[in-house]
Formats: C-alpha cells, structure tokens, sequence
C-alpha cells in the first residue's frame, strides 16, 4: 500500500468518528435543572405590638365596709367594728403590655398596671376606751395608702375601622398585689357619761399586709390610626378587686395578747380613663 492510499485511509477514519460523536451529540437529552424556589423572609414580628397608658383612676369604692377588731384586756376581748364611711381618693393609673393582633376583628395582649390610692374611714365602737369608763365609746379615724400591682390577660373585639377609627370592647382577668401602706388610728373617747373632763386622742400605728387577689377588668375604648404602626387609644375599664387582709394590731396590743389580723378589706371596684399608645411591629 502506497503512502498515499494509507493517508487517505486514515483521513476517513478521522472525519467518520468526528462526525459519530457530533450526531451522538445531537441526540443526548438535555440536562434540566429545576428553578430554586424563591426566598421569602419570615416577618418575624407580624401581628405583634406594644402598647403604653396612663390615666386617671376615679370612683373608687369598697365592695361593702372594711371590717376590724378592736383588742381591749383583761380579760382579752375583741370587739368588731366596721368603717363607716370607707373612702378612696383619686389618683393617676398607669400601664404597660405587649399582644397580638390575630386578625382585624380580635386580638390579645398582657398588661402589668399600677396605682395608688389614699383611704380613709371612721368607725364607733363601744369599748372602754383610754381614760374612759364603762360607759364610754370610741370613734376612730384610719387613714393609710393602698398600692395594687395588677397583672392581666385581655381579650378584645374590633368593631371595624372607620375613617380611622377603631372602637372595640374587651375583659381581662389576672391577679393584683394589693400592698396597705402603714395604717394610723386615732381614736377619741365619745358619750359625755362615760368619758373624763379632757380625753387626750390616743394614736395608734398599725403594719399594713401586702396579698395577693383576684383581679377582673371590662373595658371599651376606640383607637385611632395616627400612621400604619401606630395608634392613639382612648379608653375606659371597669376593674373589679377582691377582698383581703388590710392591717396588724398595733404594738401595745400586741403585746397585751392581741393576735391575728385587725383589720380586712371586702375588695374595691375602679373606674379608669386612659389614654395610650400602641404599637405594631411589623
């Protein structure tokens, strides 16, 4: 075989596996790769919000009259007595919490609340009072403060959204620690039979008792959009605090044998306005 014959041989033999791997090419099936879904952040504080208010607590009134004992020996006696009347000044409220909005017609939250209250009452009862005989009466006058720490679990309906405007009712129950601050007596001898010439007052200071009690609140208000995060709330809540101990005896009767609480409270029912802010974390 000549040079010739076996170039054109190996010639032939290059462009027919060329062409083999270019029409094997043509016929592979294409690969596919499937699209990577998209990423989509997770909002983490949707539907979440704060909220703050401050307000005004009046109308604060006792259940039913506090009650307490008076301690007089020998031989060891305890007589009972009610305050008649029991007041409460005003004071101001406050409160802070944090919820959830589930949807545009209910949502949630928890608040931590405070307020202080001054209190005052009298009471008469007949007892032989210091300095006095058996005829005579004592009328007393309390006075003290009353601070109550409120934790509460709310509940609330939106009654829709109109130009702005949001009203909505709602209640909420929780436990409230009502602390008495020290309480001062002043007692006086009464009924000119049994009392001397000059009957000095006798004051007398008791320790007030913190407990802890069950707490419930109604509450409706309207709300409005000052911008999309946030909202001006007007509001109005009934909340209603059960009874309790108010106050130890005081020292002297302590120590002549006196034991126990002196005196309790039946609980007491607020009326508030607030005003406050909420707003949305998302």
């Amino acid at each position: 075989m000549t040079v010739l014959s076996r170039f054109l041989m190996a010639t032939t033999a290059v462009v027919a596996a060329a062409t083999f791997s270019a029409e094997a090419a043509d016929y592979d099936p294409p690969i596919i790769v499937d699209k990577a879904p998209e990423f989509v952040p997770v909002e983490v504080g949707n539907g979440w919000y704060l909220r703050g208010d401050i307000g005004y607590s009046f109308g604060t009134e006792a259940n039913s009259p506090a009650s307490y004992r008076e301690f007089t020996s020998p031989p060891p006696t305890y007589t009972p007595g009610v305050f008649t009347p029991t007041n409460f000044e005003n004071n101001y409220v406050w409160a802070i919490g944090f919820g959830y909005q589930f949807n545009r017609w209910l949502r949630a939250d928890t608040t931590f609340e405070a307020q202080d209250n001054d209190f005052g009452g009298t009471s008469g009862v007949a007892i032989n009072c210091a300095g006095g005989g058996g005829a005579s009466t004592c009328s007393t006058s309390f006075s003290s403060n009353v601070t109550t720490y409120s934790i509460l679990a709310n509940i609330y309906g939106d009654l829709g959204t109109y130009a702005g405007f949001t009203p909505y009712v709602g209640a909420g129950a929780g436990m409230s620690r009502v602390q008495w601050g020290s309480v001062t007596s002043v007692q006086n001898c009464v009924g000119a039979a049994g009392c001397p010439a000059v009957a000095a007052p006798v004051t007398r200071t008791h320790g007030g008792i913190a407990t802890w009690r069950f707490t419930y609140g109604l509450m409706a208000g309207v709300a409005y959009d000052i911008s999309r995060n946030m909202k001006i709330d007007l509001s109005y809540k009934y909340r209603h605090i059960t009874g309790g101990d108010m106050f130890s005896f005081d020292a002297a009767s302590a120590g002549a044998g006196a034991v126990g609480v002196q005196g309790a409270d039946d609980g007491f029912r607020q009326h508030e306005v607030k005003v406050g802010v909420r707003y949305s974390l998302w």
